[in-house]
């Protein structure tokens, strides 16, 4: 078993700079707060530059299928700066997880290969209809969707993320010919995504309903199974890179604020018990960047030990980003109780991005069974 490799690489250091100098100038803070007050989900302008033109939105997908034929490394380091900027795009929902979901598919048939071209180039946007808080390794959850023997879907399925704005939707369920996953175009009569009120308004969540839409199957049984939890896999391990992101800018914010910020004729920062929260949280962040980097190592060498690296990654990063989220507008005192403060749409991604794909809970549970650490009893 390979040496699992935690530093960033030339290459992905390269990448990291051409997503931060796109974020930074088409996703400040002022158009972040603006979007995410608008009816869109998402800008198509900055989706298109970072997604198509820069071409990350095909990053997983090999180069014969239009994609970029990267790894879980590349993909997590364009994670880490949409962290930083929370910027408000599909790459979570459409390059990460809808494209893992196809790739677990037969790729050789000739309508998943125009799928995946289709996400890989950035001409289509998809997004798998299950909860955001469906947690890898544990028992998918019951299909909600049923199959008719016309070929339509028929159902509901509550808490989708990047429904809204896709074109695409893979669907698991259940039918006569047993489980399987299926996509429908949400141009389709029968598709209704309804939004729901989002705690995160940069990652909105949505309702989707299907009343007879026309679906087309792309695997089934087994495999579909298969692919549908290598996606929640895949998504979670790379979240917890969103999430080293998040606890970045918020440590970065938080030490620039009371360098500046003075009282009683000195700068806030030069306070020893703000030193010492500070100086806390940049260990957590040292120590969660070293677990998302292991759990995105271990994905793209599709390694045995890959759903232990995921949910260490996950049971550590979440907490550390709401911890550093709280810290970040604490130190801001007033302003970063404030709208106009970009602090708040940090704490409130930390806290979605908590319970999204697993809360840190769910994951220790399961990290227990992995390393047959049973719980205590009595």
């Amino acid at each position: 078993m390979s040496t699992p490799d935690l530093l960033y690489s030339e290459a992905e250091d390269d990448l990291r700079a051409a997503v931060r100098s796109l974020l930074t100038d088409r996703c400040p803070a002022p158009a972040v707060l603006a979007q995410a007050e608008s009816d869109q989900p998402y800008d198509p302008a900055v989706w298109q530059a970072l997604g198509a033109e820069m071409g990350t939105a095909g990053l997983l997908v090999p180069d014969k299928l239009g994609g970029q034929g990267a790894t879980a490394r590349e993909a997590a380091v364009v994670m880490e700066e949409l962290g930083r900027a929370v910027a408000p795009v599909p790459f979570l929902t459409s390059a990460v997880l809808a494209v893992t979901a196809l790739l677990g598919c037969d790729t050789d048939e000739e309508g998943v290969a125009r799928l995946l071209r289709g996400l890989a180039e950035g001409r289509t946007t998809g997004a798998l209809a299950l909860p955001l808080s469906s947690t890898p390794g544990e028992e998918l959850p019951s299909a909600t969707v049923r199959t008719g023997g016309d070929g339509t879907l028929s159902g509901e399925v509550r808490g989708v993320a990047g429904a809204r704005g896709a074109e695409v939707l893979l669907v698991p369920a259940e039918g006569p010919d047993g489980y399987g996953l299926y996509a429908v175009p949400t141009t389709e009569s029968g598709v209704t995504i309804a939004p729901l009120t989002s705690l995160d308004l940069t990652r909105p969540l949505a309702t989707v309903t299907l009343d007879g839409a026309p679906a087309r199957r792309v695997a089934g049984a087994d495999r579909a199974r298969d692919a549908v939890r290598r996606a929640l896999l895949t998504g979670a391990g790379l979240l917890a890179s969103e999430q080293l992101g998040v606890a970045e800018w918020c440590l970065t914010e938080a030490v620039r604020h009371t360098a500046e910020r003075h009282q009683f004729g000195r700068p806030i920062g030069s306070f020893q018990a703000l030193k010492h929260r500070m100086a806390a949280l940049w260990l957590e962040l040292v120590s969660a960047r070293a677990t998302a980097r292991y759990a995105a190592d271990a994905l793209a060498a599709e390694s045995p030990d890959a759903p232990v690296a995921v949910a260490v990654a996950q049971a550590y990063c979440a907490e550390v980003a709401v911890h550093a989220a709280e810290e970040c507008v604490q130190m801001h005192g007033g302003i970063g109780m404030t709208w106009e403060h970009p602090a708040h749409l940090y704490l409130k991604r930390a806290k979605s991005d908590e319970i999204a794909l697993g809360t840190p809970g769910r994951h220790r549970q399961l990290l227990a069974g992995q390393v047959d650490l049973p719980a205590p009893t009595g």
